[in-house]
């Protein structure tokens, strides 16, 4: 089995800076920084007012994460019976265990139908595979009909987003590019296109028709897979979509094992939760469905591709297993202040933002620049598990790979068990750990270091030295106090004598 690849296609982990070379341009990139501020603040005004309206939305939230860590904890159950509902519905279905199987398998069954060219549905899944590159090199082109992923493919650019893969764009970057480009990949954009967002979306609509009518493969993910019935879900905005997934004669869905939910009841919650959290709409605009295949209606070949790519590896940590719950919402891209500044293409990965920072290295690994630093992207403020509707604790994972970045240790790495060695860069870290460590088991000699402090307090530098530099040169030394707390309780017993 290959390694796991989950990068910017194109442009592998190993080849990426770590996050703090990575975000320094963008932030100090003013037009980045505006579009990505007007993006997110506009985004989640509106979905706290969407979830606003539900009374029961923190029930909601509780059951989709049980029955998320349900399916989880059974994943090997509903994979089988997802396997058999969609055979018995004259679907087939292949079992990819990294993204050259996944990408060979598709590929094969494009070139079967002797087709040289697919429509794409919105599809992480694709993205996190390099499935359109992959494609490329064997002579097939893939076309993005998602508004947004058409902008980043005709500007030969990448997702930056979740939800809104073009979010880094403005409407004049968007015009400059419809012009320039589209005439490349088929019909040209209208002569004297403005940036109205109406000329843009009816040049997008004009330049797509005639590839939805040509085309005999469409290409999906599944935002939900059924296994009681068999049934995949797809919920999107725009209507490109549904087109994609009824008027090819050959559908080929590419999704993460992880995306089952056991019966129809189950999935009606995430159909209340998902839509309020990514796009703050009550429902969807266009949610298909479709089961296996149907004489004289949709596609007369289905098939679908379960893709692993390093999720049971995940699934194997009982701490960073909860990554996998999500619906991928980009909810905490919105609220988090480090996204904000620094925008998604400094991850390295499709999946940037809090939950690109804890998926990422899991799906990878932590032996590269990027994915070391990733789990230090983050001011762990919590804003992004306050939002999470599936209650992802991604600061509790967020500080479970630090110490696995810093310290090393047991893990599962395609499917075999290993013990990782620690990340370069941080024997400075490990010590003052166990130093702080062995401090807290000696409560003498930590009292005494402490009245040591206070004492020499006003002798302190007011940045830290050698490594410690990088930490304080960001970030306000603590000011000491005149007398320890153990001191402070000792003397007061406890503050009742009610002395300062």
């Amino acid at each position: 089995m290959s390694g796991t690849f989950v990068g910017m296609p194109g442009f592998p982990p190993a080849a990426h800076p770590a996050f703090p070379a990575a975000a320094h341009d963008a932030v100090h990139n003013p037009t980045l920084r505006a579009n990505l501020r007007h993006a997110t603040h506009t985004i989640r005004a509106k979905r706290a007012r969407a979830v606003g309206e539900l009374s029961d939305w923190a029930a909601l939230r509780e059951a989709g994460r049980r029955i998320k860590d349900h399916t989880l904890r059974h994943l090997d159950r509903y994979l089988v019976q997802l396997e058999e509902s969609v055979t018995a519905a004259g679907g087939t279905v292949h079992w990819a265990a990294d993204a050259d199987e996944a990408n060979r398998i598709v590929a094969g069954l494009v070139r079967a139908t002797g087709e040289s060219e697919v429509v794409k549905v919105k599809s992480m899944a694709t993205q996190e595979i390099g499935l359109n590159e992959a494609l490329a090199q064997e002579g097939i082109r893939a076309y993005e009909t998602d508004l947004a992923e058409l902008i980043v493919q005709l500007g030969e650019d990448r997702p930056s987003h979740i939800l809104v893969p073009a979010i880094h764009r403005n409407r004049g970057e968007i015009r400059d590019i419809f012009r320039t480009e589209m005439g490349k990949w088929g019909r040209p954009a209208p002569e004297g296109l403005t940036d109205t967002p109406a000329e843009l979306a009816e040049a997008a609509r004009l330049h797509l028709r005639e590839k939805f009518l040509r085309a005999r493969v469409g290409v999906s993910g599944a935002n939900f897979m059924v296994a009681e019935t068999g049934t995949l879900v797809v919920v999107e905005s725009e209507g490109n979509g549904r087109m994609c997934l009824t008027l090819p004669e050959t559908l080929i869905s590419v999704v993460g094992i992880e995306k089952v939910v056991p019966t129809w009841r189950d999935l009606e919650v995430f159909l209340q939760t998902l839509p309020r959290s990514s796009t703050a709409e009550r429902m969807n605009p266009y949610t298909s469905m479709w089961t296996g295949t149907t004489d004289g209606d949709g596609p007369r070949t289905f098939h679908l591709v379960l893709l692993d790519n390093g999720r049971t590896d995940t699934l194997a940590d009982e701490v960073g297993r909860q990554a996998l719950r999500c619906i991928r919402c980009s909810a905490c891209l919105n609220v988090c202040p480090v996204y904000e500044r620094a925008g998604g293409h400094a991850y390295g990965s499709v999946y940037p933002g809090p939950i690109g920072a804890i998926l990422s290295p899991q799906l990878r690994g932590t032996g590269s620049e990027i994915d070391a630093s990733l789990p230090y992207a983050s001011s762990l403020c919590g804003a992004c598990y306050e939002v999470c509707p599936v209650a992802i604790d991604i600061p509790e994972v967020l500080v479970h790979l630090r110490e696995r970045v810093v310290e090393g240790g047991p893990a599962v790495r395609q499917g075999n068990k290993v013990v990782l060695r620690p990340a370069k860069g941080h024997a400075a870290e490990r010590a003052a750990m166990r130093a702080a460590r062995w401090a807290f088991t000696h409560p003498g000699a930590l009292g005494a270091g402490q009245r040591l402090a206070s004492r020499t307090r006003r002798l302190h530098p007011r940045t830290l030295p050698g490594p410690g530099r990088a930490w304080s040169g960001t970030r306000d030394l603590p000011a000491v106090p005149p007398e320890p707390f153990r001191d402070w309780w000792r003397r007061t017993h406890g503050g009742k004598d009610g002395a300062a």
